[in-house]
């Protein structure tokens, strides 16, 4: 069993510059442990549910032994931001005081090519396998989210993913189905070792490590979006991950056939 992760907590003393090209603003700010992080806001468009997908599928991807950014939660002081003279900014700062998640800036790092930069047939098989368990729209020729720094491959920006928790009534269902936007993803075509890689994953991803990354999710931002308890919510993350890792010939399958 992995070893249960735990995350710093930052203080955030420094807005730096906005990324623009993010739909949510995320922005580049430095913490009081001098280091700059990616900021991703709670109060912007998709709110906690965007930062709980980061969360969960940040760690779930380091569990798999992926390269990612440290994930750290980032404390937002209410007297931060009064003096941006940007408008749209200061209103998103205002509604994010409080916890939110951060990523560790990597400086220099440029973004991932596949016409330039080719990967194996196994490292292609496990980032689309790790996209249709997340059931992460955002990994398409028009916006990999995956980084080259230091001649090596990160995967980043996992806040589209998990959508289930837009609407979970049926989650149990919604567990077992394919993952049919697998057809847009930018490594499909030279994921040729999906069935290998899958027997591989599914011995890494054991209910007890699916909980202790769930876990890490804070009371906090679950309080702002159920009226369930916290344990009740996060018990759901974990089932529907679960279910999704004990049904996963079927988005495999899913996959293997838009390749086809």
């Amino acid at each position: 069993m992995l070893n249960a992760p735990e995350l710093r907590t930052v203080n955030v003393t420094r807005y730096v510059t906005p990324l623009r090209e993010g739909g949510s603003l995320p922005a580049i700010a430095e913490a009081d442990d001098g280091f700059l992080y990616v900021l991703k806001f709670r109060g912007a468009g998709q709110g906690v549910k965007a930062l709980i997908a980061e969360l969960i599928g940040g760690e779930l991807a380091r569990a798999l032994g992926f390269r990612v950014p440290e994930i750290v939660f980032a404390n937002l002081d209410t007297a931060f931001g009064r003096s941006e003279p940007d408008e749209e900014i200061q209103d998103l700062l205002k509604g994010s005081v409080g916890l939110n998640l951060a990523l560790h800036y990597l400086s220099g790092a440029i973004t991932f090519d596949p016409s330039v930069t080719k990967l194996t047939a196994k490292q292609a098989s496990q980032i689309v396998w790790l996209d249709c368990l997340l059931t992460n729209v955002d990994r398409t020729p028009r916006n990999t989210n995956m980084l080259t720094w230091n001649k090596e491959l990160w995967l980043i920006d996992h806040g589209a993913a998990l959508y289930f928790h837009h609407s979970w009534d049926n989650w149990q269902e919604q567990a077992k189905r394919p993952f049919f936007q697998v057809k847009d993803h930018v490594l499909l075509p030279a994921a040729a070792e999906l069935e290998q890689v899958d027997e591989e994953f599914k011995m890494i991803l054991t209910p007890e490590t699916i909980r202790a990354i769930v876990a890490l999710v804070p009371d906090e931002w679950i309080k702002t979006e159920w009226h369930e308890s916290p344990d009740e919510v996060r018990t759901v993350y974990s089932g529907f991950l679960e279910a999704r890792v004990a049904a996963s010939t079927n988005f495999v399958k899913e996959a293997q056939n838009a390749r086809d």
